[in-house]
């Protein structure tokens, strides 16, 4: 009896272990990445909020400029890599932009990844389609890898999806969830582990 107690026990104890391990971070093309870590604001704008990692556009309004975002610090030149884990919470409306990638050099989005109801996730310059992991529930992990004058790719649960050559110039990382222009809320979205590196 006391060895089958013995044994239970330290089962419980394995699988607590596991529950409370960290978890794994594993940026993709490794080898040569530094860690950084950039400083953000936070965006609010129209019907939008943000409570920590947590993203909602609370309206249904189809026009205006609706957002709830982190801005990241302008990088120049190099390679960047982000890395982050979102879930989609809720979605009464469509094509909201979960994470971009923008050209401060000409302002404007040069990338951005959004997600239709339904959970369809798009490259909202082109329409491309990159998966259809974005469903109300699921954790879908994003990377982005830009060489500044080179190519930006975009990678969703560590399989490359799309690429896109870049110019020169400055940019910048911004996740959330913005309405884009052909899109409206509500929608909430929760980021996670969300991690950069450059070389």
């Amino acid at each position: 009896m006391r060895s089958t107690l013995l044994a239970v026990s330290a089962g419980l104890v394995a699988v607590v272990g596991m529950l409370l391990a960290p978890s794994a971070h594993a940026e993709v093309e490794p080898g040569g990445w530094t860690s950084v870590s950039p400083s953000f604001n936070v965006q609010e704008r129209g019907c939008g909020q943000v409570d920590g990692l947590t993203f909602t556009l609370t309206c249904s309004t189809a026009s205006g400029d609706q957002r709830a975002e982190r801005r990241y610090a302008t990088y120049t030149g190099g390679t960047r890599q982000f890395e982050g884990y979102f879930r989609i919470s809720s979605m009464g409306g469509t094509r909201i932009s979960l994470k971009q990638t923008f050209n401060d050099s000409a302002p404007g989005p040069y990338f951005m990844l959004a997600a239709e109801r339904g959970g369809r996730l798009y490259a909202v310059h082109g329409g491309t389609t990159l998966s259809n992991a974005g469903t109300v529930g699921a954790t879908v992990r994003v990377n982005t890898v830009h060489q500044v004058g080179g190519e930006h790719r975009t990678y969703v649960n560590g399989s490359l999806k799309h690429t896109y050559s870049s110019p020169g110039g400055s940019f910048y990382d911004k996740f959330g969830a913005y309405r884009t222009s052909s899109g409206n809320g509500p929608a909430t979205v929760v980021w996670s582990d969300v991690r950069f590196w450059r070389k």
